[in-house]
């Protein structure tokens, strides 16, 4: 695991690049990741628009900003993402704002089919749910503890419907990105500070 992982950090790349990826694949009518699906270049395409709005909005809480800057060990937030991914649009650009609040976190991203090997080390439920926050000691390289693929509240949401409707439908979509803009990405801030808060 522990080969993956280092191997995978090799390859991340910062969120700029990411975000700059997602532009020029959909320049030429194309998502990240292997599956050429036209339903993933609609999702790329609205979910690009989604970054570029929270990139200019989102606030980190001043309370979490204060720890961050305060922490001294220094971590490596390795996230497996796609563009094409409605809940990676809403958490990747809260993640990113979090790890620039302090100067000993690195932040890269990989994206998930092309990391499926790192990626089926973390099935959520028996799958490739994205995205994964991978919360890495800088020095030692080992796993110190991982997050996502959603915050608590939007996970039970999921369930719920699940369990009453029997899948997700495009109304249970819009229903939870409703909840994260609502939301404003506190929820993802607090849930990724709590678990800082325990290991550090």
């Amino acid at each position: 695991m522990k080969n993956i992982i280092q191997q995978s950090i090799q390859k991340g790349i910062n969120y700029s690049t990411y975000r700059q990826l997602i532009i020029d694949l959909l320049k030429e009518g194309k998502s990240t990741g292997t599956t050429e699906n036209p339903e993933y270049l609609q999702f790329s395409e609205l979910n690009n628009s989604r970054m570029n709005r929270l990139d200019k909005t989102i606030k980190i809480l001043e309370s979490h900003q204060n720890q961050l800057k305060n922490l001294s060990t220094k971590i490596t937030f390795l996230i497996i993402s796609e563009g094409w991914c409605g809940d990676a649009a809403q958490i990747v650009p809260v993640l990113n704002k979090l790890a620039n609040c302090s100067e000993t976190i690195d932040f890269k991203i990989v994206i998930r089919d092309e990391n499926l090997e790192l990626m089926d080390l973390f099935l959520t439920n028996g799958n490739r749910a994205i995205p994964l926050l991978l919360i890495i000691d800088t020095e030692t390289g080992e796993l110190i503890a991982k997050w996502g693929p959603r915050p608590k509240v939007a996970s039970k949401m999921v369930l719920d419907y699940k369990t009453l409707h029997g899948a997700l439908d495009a109304d249970f979509k819009i229903q939870l990105q409703n909840w994260y803009n609502a939301d404003k990405g506190v929820e993802i801030q607090n849930e990724v500070m709590n678990l800082l808060k325990q290991l550090f």
